[in-house]
């Protein structure tokens, strides 16, 4: 099992339902949040497919109780943002979280109640 294995966009969508619903979601009400919140009318085997990879990566595991399968996250919705995170960090900011800062800073995306955040943060870290 690969845990650290990038998620497709869609197998992404599929865990964003997932840690929505608390964790733990039906197979039949994880499609119909997919066709609902998310506009994705995949099929069943469709679906399925996902799931079987995204089991592989380390994502997901499947349990059947009767006639219903259900799927519960293996990471944290916190664990993959990190992991997403700190590969574009060294991906595209030479590893540096400065440099991300400064490019939203640069594009004008962060506000001022962002900056006072940022700052209470910065001066828990010397405390």
């Amino acid at each position: 099992m690969e845990e650290d294995r990038n998620l497709s966009a869609s197998e992404a969508l599929i865990m964003k339902a997932i840690w929505e619903a608390g964790g733990v979601i039906a197979f039949l009400e994880l499609m119909e949040l997919l066709r609902t919140k998310y506009g994705k009318d995949y099929s069943r085997t469709s679906v399925s497919t996902f799931l079987l990879r995204m089991a592989d990566k380390g994502y997901v595991e499947s349990q059947r109780k009767g006639k219903n399968a259900y799927i519960r996250a293996l990471k944290s919705r916190d664990e993959y943002a990190y992991q997403q995170l700190y590969h574009d960090m060294e991906m595209w900011y030479a590893g540096k979280a400065t440099n991300i800062v400064a490019a939203l800073v640069k594009r004008n995306d962060i506000t001022k109640e962002d900056v006072e955040e940022i700052r209470r943060m910065l001066d828990e870290l010397d405390d």
